[in-house]
């Protein structure tokens, strides 16, 4: 896919590799960045310059999804490309004693933006695309999607369910001509990033948000499902599902090192 003269949506726009996707795509020559945020401030600030506009999102409200695609829509035209982008770093409790937590609460925020805001948005823009030929999703979901994430039941678990959702998108809809990326990096130098407390997510190191997008970008050009920034993800991949029981053994190992640390 060219973004050239197409018009985008972000969520999670308004900083870190969502404000990162919007540059992008607006040096690529894309005919339209709308940047969707549930801070209209950084939105706003990510749109100016660009050219851009800006909608007040919150991606765990379909109606604010639906909103946005409305109106990018009825204001610049067809939504081309969309970037369900936004997310969350809660959850995070390298000392917990029971992964299935004592609240609610961090489950379903995650659930939430880590998968409802995808169903969200293929649920009203497949039809629209269907209508025209086709489409693309672009769904940031993180390696965790793919391996695991130590340190947050929640997270792991909605990132998998995030990459199961963009499986079957792309599968259900491919005769449509709707096709789907995920963008799946380790640590990226983000305010979410440094939010949490330091893990394996940063072991092969943090890459800036700009070289993540760029990496989107050739992944789109290339309309490649799996998008790997860091590209040892794909080593360790195979090596779980080589062998499971090693992988669980090595992940445990690293959950041993990680309470050692924040339990002095």
């Amino acid at each position: 896919m060219q973004v050239a003269g197409k018009v985008v949506v972000v969520t999670g726009g308004g900083n870190g590799i969502g404000k990162a996707l919007c540059e992008a795509f607006h040096r690529a020559g894309a005919a339209r960045v709308v940047v969707a945020d549930i801070d209209p401030d950084s939105a706003r600030a990510v749109a100016t310059p660009i050219g851009g506009a800006a909608f007040k999102c919150d991606v765990g409200k379909e109606k604010d999804i639906l909103h946005v695609i409305e109106e990018t829509e009825h204001q610049f035209g067809p939504i081309a490309l969309f970037c369900s982008n936004a997310g969350i770093g809660g959850g995070f409790d390298p000392l917990s004693v029971n992964a299935g937590g004592t609240s609610d609460e961090p489950w379903s925020r995650s659930w939430a933006v880590h998968v409802m805001a995808h169903v969200y948005a293929a649920r009203h823009l497949i039809p629209r695309m269907k209508a025209r030929g086709g489409g693309y999703f672009l769904n940031t979901i993180s390696a965790a999607g793919l391996l695991s994430q130590v340190g947050s039941p929640a997270y792991s678990a909605t990132k998998h369910a995030a990459v199961g959702f963009a499986e079957n998108l792309a599968i259900s809809h491919k005769a449509d001509g709707i096709k789907v990326s995920i963008l799946c990096p380790q640590g990226v130098d983000t305010n979410m990033l440094r939010s949490i407390p330091k893990g394996p997510q940063s072991g092969d190191g943090d890459l800036t948000p700009e070289q993540v997008a760029q990496d989107a970008l050739a992944g789109l050009e290339q309309e490649t499902f799996v998008i790997l920034p860091h590209p040892q993800v794909l080593g360790y991949m195979r090596k779980k599902t080589e062998n499971y029981d090693r992988w669980i053994s090595g992940m445990a190992k690293i959950q041993a090192r990680m309470r050692q640390a924040y339990g002095k």
